[in-house]
């Protein structure tokens, strides 16, 4: 398995992990490792984060330490509020 297969997958995969916590460039990487058993070449994660943070889903500090945005947050229990409403 290469990096070229998680492409698709790899900005929802980002916006999961730092739904958990706020994470610089390397604890994302290790955790993409830990999950897919692969880590991303720099190459792949930082355009990755760029394109998440242009589109306003997440954020960095200047400790390039990424979050999700308020926003994206809010979102986020929203749709697991509305999946638990179904499940329950």
């Amino acid at each position: 398995m290469n990096c070229c297969d998680m492409k698709g997958f790899l900005s929802y995969l980002i916006l999961w992990i730092l739904s958990k916590n706020k994470m610089n460039g390397a604890e994302i990487s290790k955790e993409l490792e830990k999950r897919r058993g692969v880590k991303p070449s720099p190459g792949t994660l930082y355009p990755a984060l760029k394109e998440l943070r242009d589109k306003g889903l997440i954020e960095s500090d200047e400790s390039k330490y990424y979050s999700l945005t308020e926003k994206r947050r809010r979102r986020i229990e929203f749709c697991l509020q509305f999946l638990l409403q179904g499940i329950l």
